[in-house]
């Protein structure tokens, strides 16, 4: 199933920030719940920074292992900015968005270890930024 195959009308019911492990944990009103690694998020951020204009395979973002989330701030009742730590506040992420990003995570993480590697980028091993939690 590709990312865009996930259909659900679920919301968030709860998101909290866990700056000391970097990690955003949110809750659908469908009972899903993610733990999702800051990088992941910043590297799958739904800007055009990251996702280009028109490309076909989005910018590739690298050393990304320590980043953090600063804050969170709502926009409406669709979507949350996320404000890095490295200055990057330009994404998005809507329920579909951080919802797909959950369901699709570990698929969506390897592959982008396999686009790091492709490319000869060498990932800092970071125990915060592992191979994503199950919930």
């Amino acid at each position: 199933m590709s990312t865009h195959d996930l259909q659900t009308d679920a919301y968030p019911t709860d998101i909290k920030l866990q700056k000391r492990s970097r990690r955003l944990l949110v809750q659908f009103s469908d009972g899903a719940l993610f733990s999702l690694a800051a990088e992941y998020l910043r590297v799958n951020s739904p800007s055009a920074e990251v996702q280009g204009h028109g490309a076909d395979e989005p910018i590739l973002v690298v050393d990304k292992e320590s980043v953090n989330i600063e804050r969170i701030e709502a926009i409406g009742r669709y979507a949350v900015r996320l404000i890095f730590d490295d200055g990057h506040d330009t994404g998005l992420y809507t329920w579909p968005i951080l919802y797909k990003l959950g369901a699709h995570y570990e698929a969506n993480w390897k592959q982008y270890l396999e686009r790091l590697k492709k490319d000869g980028h060498h990932r800092t091993v970071d125990m915060n930024a592992r191979e994503p939690e199950k919930h």
